[in-house]
């Protein structure tokens, strides 16, 4: 028999090969009811290095879970927390390392704050819950699983009752205000992307109501910019407005973040004129590049 009959007719059974795991940091629940597809097999032939399938492996998973028909609800549900909560902080920790927003000492306002990935890094970074550090105040419609040295407050940060819990809660005027809020996507993209200006409009409210002078306000919105009217209206209230895409946003999602600094109380505002303003991915509606 020659050589290559052999190699496709011999007996001898394959090495055996032992299965790639998971990281710990991304415990995605296999059996919890979400039905995961096989990865393509080139994947695991187009020569990544150990890590990189890991990582590639990781991704699929974590794309067929928000793939499901209710993706929203499951990744929150049906997913571990911790683990939804570890896909999310990783936005918050790449647009901090490049901003600077969250500094030792600094009160901060996490809006629309379930899972708790975002709150956990800011907890982390300014230092709540130790001798002279910061403090951070978590709202959402939705309950939120205990997360120690924050303060978690379930309700609409627009309504009165929750904006007086949420001062309270920080003792004074809050330093940040985040907003990772979205509305379940339908699919119909001018109809999400309004939703999602909303969302931002309603966070910006709440950021003019809490902040310190000199505050920063993170908000999310879709690729394409902050629509017109609004970015006019956030410039006066900023010294400096920028749209950034962090690198652990899907490459394939239509979302990035507004990041405004310096901010300016009613009567201080600016005319939206001889300021910084930037927008670093480039498809931003009217920032221009700084």
């Amino acid at each position: 028999m020659c050589g290559l009959c052999s190699f496709f007719f011999t007996d001898t059974a394959p090495p055996e090969i032992s299965p790639l795991s998971l990281p710990d940091a991304l415990p995605i629940g296999l059996d919890q009811g979400v039905e995961i597809s096989p990865p393509r097999r080139r994947a695991q032939r187009d020569g990544r290095t150990f890590d990189g399938r890991v990582a590639h492996l990781r991704d699929h998973v974590v794309r067929q879970v928000r793939n499901q028909p209710d993706a929203p609800r499951r990744v929150q549900t049906q997913v571990p927390g911790e683990a939804a909560r570890q896909i999310e902080s990783f936005k918050l920790i790449e647009l901090d390392e490049r901003f600077h927003l969250l500094r030792a000492r600094a009160r901060v306002v996490d809006l629309g704050a379930a899972p708790g990935g975002w709150t956990q890094v800011a907890v982390a970074r300014v230092g709540a819950g130790r001798p002279r550090g910061g403090c951070v105040v978590a709202v959402d419609l939705n309950p939120i699983d205990p997360i120690a040295n924050a303060t978690l407050i379930e309700g609409d940060a627009l309504s009165e009752e929750v904006s007086a819990r949420i001062e309270a809660a920080l003792g004074g005027p809050a330093d940040v205000v985040l907003s990772d809020m979205a509305a379940p996507a339908t699919g119909h993209r001018p109809t999400d992307h309004l939703r999602v200006i909303a969302l931002c409009e309603a966070a910006f409210e709440v950021a003019c109501e809490l902040l310190a002078p000199g505050g920063a306000f993170v908000c999310k919105v879709l690729q394409g910019g902050t629509e017109t009217r609004l970015l006019a209206t956030i410039r006066r209230r900023f010294a400096h407005v920028r749209h950034a895409k962090p690198p652990a946003s899907r490459s394939d999602s239509a979302e990035i973040y507004l990041v405004a600094t310096g901010f300016r109380r009613a009567g201080d505002e600016a005319s939206g004129q001889g300021y910084e303003t930037g927008d670093e991915t480039g498809g931003g509606t009217g920032a221009g590049r700084g």
